[in-house]
């Protein structure tokens, strides 16, 4: 200002007036630079969001902002005024990191367009997952519309090993044949190499292996150590009978955990816990607090879904998991089951619903602060469970804005923050996922907090559910307008460094 003062009085009063016109020239470029020294107004990015309010978990960041998207990447997000070539009001809604699934399944390749649909930018494939790591990669490459990654999985490396054919879950040899020490070598030479292709993580179903001994799966725990990866694992027992309960499957595995020094993942934790679940949060708890690294997830239906001809259903079921074959519906009609069609379906094989979790312990495990949210997810053929279309909408509108079980900024960190930071050791991509942050990857989720719900139900498992505005996956609309677009596959591989 004292230079521009200078400027003024030095110069011939004829040309006072033009000069102070020049100099307020000057002095109005110099605060717009000063101002924004970004220039994040004076660019057009690809994809501008305006007006929405903007939650990260991982800043606390709660506030209207606007947010630019370029190059797959958020790249500006402020107060002030941003332009894009593609302008989308968020005003009234909500606008999120991408929700993470860390438990998914997709035996038909066919599911994707429902779980973006309620919000999800990437899921994995973390408690069978693969016996072929690079194979499974390659059948997505450019052709998903979410992310995606894979476990090298117990499960279908036994299987493989021992002949089986069932689909997807063993049905034979792969779960109840007892694994000599040869095989057990086998078995980690296969597994290792899983993790040297890039899985992102170890998997276990060991209740659909019973024979699988105790020492076999800690043999895999030790595989599981030397690549750095997470165990995700599905515990051996449901049940509340002695000896074998929950709470021995749970104990199994956090002895594993803490002998191996190996991250733990426990899926499904209500699914398996049942009336137990409290205890066995207890036990996470305490576990973690002596510095274990422990994890879990839930998801919020009173219903499982599994294949009637896998281990689940061998014999001593009933009294396991506590119910009758009127608890058993057949996914393929709807039909509740009874000796005679239990039999005569379980020769067959499919999928059938599970009716044991109460609701009060599902509303327990979702305000847990343990918990993180996942959806065990998948349809064939527009057949399942409601979980694949609507875990996460249900949530945010029946826990969240109805029931007041936690917290949204509590339940976007079970979404998005916790299942980024779970795996990001493995996988370093995951540190630019779950967050609204520049830099990030443009996986973003912008809905309407006051009409957000789920849609499916068990009869109608593949309706959509509303309140989900826009989802961008690595910067691509995929979802606008709450409709999909179609002709586009912006999903990318989430892999470990491969060796």
């Amino acid at each position: 200002m004292h230079k521009a003062l200078s400027c003024i009085l030095a110069i011939n009063k004829r040309r006072r007036l033009a000069a102070l016109i020049v100099c307020a020239l000057l002095a109005l470029a110099g605060s717009l630079i000063i101002g924004d020294a970004s220039s994040a107004g004076a660019q057009d990015y690809d994809i501008v969001i305006l007006n929405g309010r903007v939650i990260d978990p991982e800043s606390k960041l709660d506030a209207v902002r606007n947010v630019a998207v370029g190059e797959g990447k958020i790249q500006a997000i402020s107060a002030g005024a941003l332009s894009g070539r593609v302008r989308i009001d968020a005003k009234g809604l909500v606008v999120s990191p991408g929700f993470i699934d860390l438990h998914s399944h997709d035996p038909e390749h066919e599911n994707d367009r429902y779980r973006v649909m309620d919000g999800v930018t990437t899921a994995f494939e973390l408690e069978v997952g693969t016996a072929d790591v690079d194979g499974w990669y390659a059948r997505r490459e450019g052709k998903s519309l979410i992310n995606y990654g894979v476990s090298i999985g117990h499960i279908p490396v036994r299987m493989e090993l021992f002949g089986d054919r069932g689909t997807f879950l063993p049905s034979g040899d792969g779960g109840h044949r007892a694994a000599s020490d040869a095989d057990i070598e086998e078995l980690k030479r296969r597994m290792a190499r899983g993790l040297e292709r890039g899985a992102v993580a170890v998997g276990f179903g060991i209740a659909y292996t019973p024979a699988a001994s105790r020492w076999e799966v800690l043999e895999m725990f030790r595989v599981a150590a030397g690549g750095g990866a997470p165990c995700h694992v599905h515990l051996r027992y449901a049940g509340e009978k002695e000896p074998t309960t929950n709470i021995q499957a749970l104990e199994e595995v956090i002895a594993a955990a803490a002998i191996t020094g190996t991250p733990l993942h426990v899926v499904h934790i209500q699914s398996t816990g049942g009336k137990a679940t409290p205890r066995l949060l207890q036990m996470i708890a305490d576990a973690q607090s002596r510095g274990l690294d422990i994890t879990t997830e839930c998801y919020p239906y009173t219903a499982g879904m599994t294949r009637l001809d896998s281990a689940q259903f061998d014999d001593g079921w009933q009294e396991m998991f506590g119910i009758g074959y009127q608890d058993l519906q057949w996914v393929a009609t709807g039909e509740r089951l009874t000796a005679e069609s239990f039999a005569r379906y379980r020769k067959l094989g499919g999928e059938v619903i599970i009716y044991r979790i109460p609701e009060d312990v599902v509303m327990a495990a979702v305000a847990s602060p343990l918990t993180m949210i996942a959806s065990d997810s998948y349809l064939i053929k527009g057949k399942g469970h409601p979980r694949t279309a609507g875990t996460y909408s249900r949530i945010l509108g029946r826990y969240v804005r109805e029931a007041k079980a936690l917290s949204l900024i509590d339940a976007l960190r079970k979404m998005t923050l916790m299942p980024a930071q779970r795996l990001e050791r493995r996988a370093p991509m995951m540190k630019n996922k779950g967050r609204i942050r520049v830099g990030a990857d443009a996986d973003l989720v912008v809905f309407d907090p006051e009409r957000i719900i789920d849609g499916a139900t068990y009869e109608e498992p593949a309706k959509y559910p509303e309140g989900i505005r826009h989802v961008l996956v690595n910067g691509a609309l995929v979802v606008r307008d709450g409709r999909l677009q179609s002709g586009i596959a912006p999903g990318r591989p989430v892999r470990a460094p491969i060796k």
